[in-house]
């Protein structure tokens, strides 16, 4: 009697083991099939849209790096040797009201302003020109910065922000342009490299992206891109000389308005947009 007694409590124990393989226990068991064919759920970055608002002639010349508004007026500047410069635009018309030409030798690149003063960078020079912004005449004295200069743009405190077309976005210091901190800009953990013209927008950066039609919105202080705006369609059939050049790059915020204008290098018109739904 005890051996049968024994077996008994073996098996039992054997059976109640099985059993909690099988999916017995506190878990529910799922039905054979049940859930086959579901995927779990995406995590996506928002991509909005887009609505032009106006369109504007843009001088199909510039070969732009930096666009900005202050005090309702527009600068810009533009890149490549013996075509350099900072300009002060027409809005409206598209028209050069004062223009300043840099040094042939240097590449234009991004542009911001502080105070009464313009910055603008220089590809691969380490060189920052300064300007007195109501003349447009250039300082006797620069500053001068490691790596490669891509875009710029200030913080509502008066801080720059810096590119480097890396994954890198620097903020320095306007007095003497000394980094005071860095952040890597990641989409869902991914380096977004590339990083060109910038503008400070509500308290996010706006970023182009080499060779591409959307916009980084970014928080400073993350590096995490919020949404990406897709301008896809905005040039429309439009042509313009070298298209892989000729690409997607110019981001105006007025503050005081908050109108936001878009444009490219080279391109024939710049776009007044108001920013959709995803």
């Amino acid at each position: 009697m005890q051996l049968v007694s024994t077996r008994n409590v073996l098996l039992g124990a054997l059976a109640a083991l099985f059993a909690g393989c099988a999916g017995g226990g506190s878990e529910p068991v799922t039905s054979p099939g049940a859930g086959q064919g579901a995927s779990p759920p995406q995590v996506r970055t928002p991509v909005l849209g887009y609505e032009v608002l106006e369109r504007y002639p843009h001088d199909r010349r510039a070969y732009t790096q930096g666009l900005l508004i202050v005090d309702g007026k527009m600068y810009e500047s533009t890149g490549r040797n013996g075509e350099s410069s900072v300009r002060h635009v027409d809005i409206e018309t598209g028209e050069v009201l004062k223009r300043r030409a840099i040094d042939a030798s240097l590449f234009g690149e991004g542009l911001a302003s502080v105070g009464g003063l313009l910055y603008q960078l220089t590809w691969k020079s380490g060189r920052a020109l300064l300007f007195d912004r109501a003349s447009l005449r250039p300082m006797s004295y620069g500053y001068s910065y490691p790596g490669e200069g891509w875009g710029l743009t200030t913080t509502s405190e008066g801080q720059l922000v810096m590119s480097d077309g890396t994954a890198v976005l620097r903020f320095l210091d306007p007095k003497g342009m000394t980094e005071q901190r860095r952040v890597t800009v990641t989409d869902l953990g991914r380096p977004v490299r590339n990083l060109n013209e910038l503008e400070w927008i509500d308290g996010e950066v706006w970023a182009n992206v080499w060779k591409r039609d959307r916009i980084a919105r970014i928080n400073p202080e993350t590096g995490q891109v919020t949404a990406w705006i897709d301008l896809r369609g905005l040039l429309g059939s439009t042509r313009v000389g070298s298209p892989l050049e000729d690409v997607l790059n110019g981001i105006a915020h007025d503050a005081e308005t908050g109108a936001i204008y878009v444009t490219g290098k080279r391109w024939p018109y710049m776009f007044k947009i108001k920013v959709t739904e995803e």
